[in-house]
Order: C-alpha cells, then structure tokens, then sequence
C-alpha cells in the first residue's frame, strides 16, 4: 500500500505539472472581478460577475490569434508589394471584434469602418477569402474587386472607406430590423476619428427619435490618423457623445469586459428601448494604414508598453492558464493550427488569378438583365452581368 501510494502521488504531481489529462481542466469558471464600466443616462450596469467556459475560452482564443496572424501576414505581404493600395490593419484591436461576436446572434448585423478584417472573418468569412480579397484574386471574397477597404458577408454591410458614413447606413438597417418586427439589432462601429462628423449626430437624433435597435460602438483606440484624441477633441468621453442617448465605456483589450457589455447592450436594444452607445477603449499596435509607420507621432515605448501590459490574446491567454482551463502544450497546438491556416491561405492568395478584364462589371446589380457599361472610352464597352 505504501508503494501504490507513492506511485499514485507521483502520477499526480506529474499530471499537475503537465496538465496531461483534459479531464484535469475545469469545465467553466466564475470570474468575480469587478471591472470598470463608466456608466452614462443607466440606471443598471452589465453583470460583472462574469462566467466562461473552457470551450469558449478556447475559441475566443483561437479566433483572436488567427485575427492576430492574418493581420502580420498581410503586414508581411504589403511590405513585399504583393498587397497594393489602401490596406488598414486590426491587430491590438481582436478583444473588440470577439467579445461584440460572442454577445450578438449570426443573423444580427453588422456594419464598420475600413478596419474591416478582423469583423470580416468573425462574420463568417474564411481567411483564404479574406486573404485573396486583399491581394485582389478571384477568389476573394468581393471576387477580387474590393481590397481592403470593401468586404461583406451575409448580414454584414463591410467596410466603409468613407469616415462616419457607414453610420447612417446602419441606423437605416436597424430601421429595416425595426419594420420588419425580427426582433434583430444592427451593431454600427466607426472610430474616435469619425467620432467628431456631423451626420453621427443627426444619425443619433433620427435613431433615438424612432427607438431604433442599434448599438452604436465607438473603438477608441487613441488615434484619429495621426492625431491622439486630446488634440482632437474637446471632450474625449465618447460615449457620452450621445447626450439623450444611454451609454457606458469598458475595457476594449479584455474580451470579456466587451462580450459582457455587448451583451447588456443587446438586451437594452430588443427590449425596445433604442439604441445605446459603447465605447472600447483599445489601441491599434500598427499604424493607421500601412502607409504610416505610426511612430512619428507615438513613440515606440507606448506601444510597447501597451503589448506588455494590456495585450488581448495575452490577458485571455493568463486568465485559462491561471483557471486552470487549459494547457501551455494546448494553446501551442492551437497557435501552430492557426500559423498553418495563415500560410496556406497567404499561398492560395499569391497563386490564385486576378479575375479577368471581361468580369469587371459585373455584379453592379442584383437580378437584372446584362446592360452595357461604358469602358475607359466612349467606344470601349463592358457587360454587367448581375
């Protein structure tokens, strides 16, 4: 007996050290951390006795490392002219896209800026697509005629390369989710940079007025461009900014801070109420396109010190290790996976081809007979085929 229990207590310091039995693992844990929620026209606030399970800490993190690799490697293939034109990158940010994911329905809608990536993919989109949409091949997702700026998936209105105007575009969704009584809610991004457009506030008093079901979700993350919020703007408390409209501010870098929010935000919008207003404070370890190094007007050391303290795959990544919900040998499975998956669709979207020149107009129009479309020259002639 003294034998079988030294050998039994030996199994058991080798499974503690090496976490070699996923049974060892705990199925869910309660997180009772307080997180801050700045609160504005709300008389309740988002729960913050937060619970997560195994399997969800797993995929937020999978899915936020294949956002992370995607955006290096379209990084990579920018620098080496393989992407050419616009091309606005979303790492730092993954934390904003996943917890909004992870709090909305799939037949929800959704509608951003130009830092579009990141929500392309958890919308639905594959990375093959994401990645020959970037490099402008027929397999792309917008079949190679978008680029970075343009994608869409079902129930997700894109990329829009114009500042603050996917704004209005998405209350006028949440007005259709409205009329048509689908109990759905339209989730509209832009960023501090167009937090300052006039038609966000004419879109706020419209939404307001008809109680539509919109959230209205700044991502703040610290820089318009190249000009930080405070020389942009006299009052940086963007969710404020909605004056008659409730709103409340969380961690951006957290996943779990954003879902919970999300979450709160959602059921705020299908109870009838209206919209609400969010703000994520983030930060974008790139700069704003690949034609700003982003280090003219930061310094190397803020972003720096953001990644070492503040990094969302990182927080996520302690907070399973720390649970005990998952293993170092686990995540590194799951990390080599998704490296794999970025260099085969960095493969397919550098061999894939262009789509030719007699496809360029097509699909101007949904269900409409071919119509002639004049080319670069009154004699030159195009067909669009819907």
């Amino acid at each position: 007996p003294g034998k079988m229990l030294t050998n039994i207590s030996s199994l058991l310091r080798a499974c503690a050290q090496k976490s070699v039995s996923l049974n060892m693992f705990y199925p869910t844990n309660c997180f009772s951390f307080v997180f801050k929620c700045d609160l504005h026209k709300l008389d309740e606030a988002p729960a913050t006795e937060v619970v997560m399970t195994r399997e969800e800490g797993l995929k937020y993190y999978h899915i936020m490392q294949t956002i992370r690799r995607m955006e290096l490697k379209a990084d990579q293939l920018y620098k080496q002219k393989i992407i050419r034109g616009f091309c606005h990158l979303y790492d730092g940010q993954e934390a904003c896209a996943v917890g909004i994911e992870a709090s909305i329905n799939m037949s929800d809608h959704l509608i951003t800026a130009y830092r579009a990536h990141g929500y392309t993919y958890t919308r639905g989109g594959t990375v093959k697509k994401i990645m020959a949409e970037l490099t402008g091949r027929r397999g792309g997702i917008a079949k190679g005629k978008g680029g970075s700026m343009h994608m869409y998936c079902k129930n997700f209105y894109g990329g829009n390369g114009i500042v603050g105007a996917q704004v209005p575009l998405g209350a006028g969704v949440a007005l259709a989710c409205k009329y048509q009584g689908n109990n759905e809610l339209c989730v509209c991004l832009y960023g501090d940079g167009a937090a300052n457009q006039g038609q966000i506030f004419e879109t706020y008093n419209m939404a307001s007025l008809w109680k539509l079901p919109v959230i209205f979700i700044c991502e703040n993350n610290r820089y318009g461009m190249g000009t930080s919020v405070e020389r942009a703007a006299a009052s940086t408390d963007y969710y404020k900014r909605g004056e008659f409209i409730p709103g409340l501010r969380v961690d951006g870098m957290d996943v779990l801070c954003v879902r919970e929010a999300t979450r709160f935000a959602a059921e705020h919008c299908r109870s009838g109420k209206g919209p609400i207003l969010m703000e994520l404070q983030t930060y974008r370890y790139h700069g704003h396109s690949m034609s700003d190094p982003g280090i003219s007007y930061r310094t190397r050391e803020e972003i720096q010190e953001v990644r070492s303290k503040s990094d969302p795959i990182s927080l996520l990544k302690d907070r399973l290790l720390s649970n005990n919900m998952a293993s170092v040998e686990e995540l590194k499975v799951i990390d080599v996976e998704v490296r794999k998956e970025i260099e085969d669709a960095a493969q397919f979207a550098t061999t894939d081809p262009e789509p030719p020149l007699d496809e360029l107009c097509n699909h101007m129009f949904s269900n409409n007979p071919p119509v002639e479309v004049r080319g670069t020259n009154p004699w030159a002639k195009l067909k669009s085929v819907s």
